[in-house]
C-alpha cells in the first residue's frame, strides 16, 4: 500500500465522519437511541480517543527494531463488518458529557495533526511494513495495518452515524 493511498483515505475518511455531524442540533448530535448506546458525539469521541491511542501505539512501535523473519498481515476488514460487535477498550470510551459540534471538530483536528507528526517521524515508509504494535483485537499487527485500522474504524463508525441519524429522523423530527 502506498502512502498516498493512506493519505487520500484518511482524509476522505475524515471529511466524509466531519460531514456527518458538523449540521446536527446540539440535541441531535447528543441524542441517544437508548441506554447502552451511544450518541452521534460519543461515537465521534471515542474516534477522536482511537486516534490518540492508534498514534501513540505507531510512535511506541516506531521505536523498536525491525521484527524478524518478517510480518504477517492480519484479516482488518472485517472490522467494517456492523453485525460483529466489539466492546470498545475502556481507554477509548467516550465521555457520557454533552458535546458541542464546534468541540468535536476541534478534537479530530488535534488528533489528525498528532497522528502526522507522528507519521512525518518516518525515515522510510518500508518502516511501517517492518515493525509492529499488539492490538487488542488483532494481536501483534503491522503498522502499516494500524494505519489502515484507523480508516476502516472511522468507515464503521460512519455507518452507525447514518443508523442513528436515521433513528433521529424517525423519533425527533416525529
Amino acid at each position: 500500500m502506498e502512502e498516498t493511498f493512506f493519505k487520500e483515505n484518511l482524509e476522505k475518511t475524515r471529511q466524509k465522519l466531519i460531514e456527518e455531524f458538523v449540521h446536527l442540533s446540539e440535541e441531535e448530535l447528543n441524542w441517544k437511541p437508548d441506554n447502552s448506546s451511544w450518541s452521534i458525539a460519543q461515537i465521534v469521541h471515542h474516534l477522536e480517543l482511537s486516534e490518540v491511542v492508534f498514534t501513540k501505539a505507531i510512535g511506541y512501535g516506531l521505536k523498536k527494531q525491525s521484527d524478524e523473519g518478517g510480518l504477517k498481515a492480519k484479516k482488518i476488514e472485517y472490522v467494517l463488518d456492523r453485525s460483529r460487535k466489539v466492546a470498545a477498550p475502556e481507554m477509548v470510551l467516550p465521555s457520557d458529557k454533552p458535546f458541542r459540534v464546534e468541540e468535536l471538530v476541534d478534537q479530530l483536528s488535534k488528533s489528525r495533526k498528532q497522528f502526522f507528526s507522528v507519521i512525518a517521524k518516518l525515515d522510510s515508509k518500508d518502516t511501517l511494513y517492518q515493525r509492529s504494535v499488539k492490538h487488542p483485537i488483532f494481536g501483534d499487527l503491522p503498522l502499516v495495518q494500524w494505519v489502515e485500522l484507523l480508516f476502516l474504524h472511522e468507515q464503521r463508525h460512519i455507518q452507525q452515524m447514518k443508523e442513528i441519524k436515521e433513528m433521529i429522523e424517525g423519533t425527533l423530527k416525529a
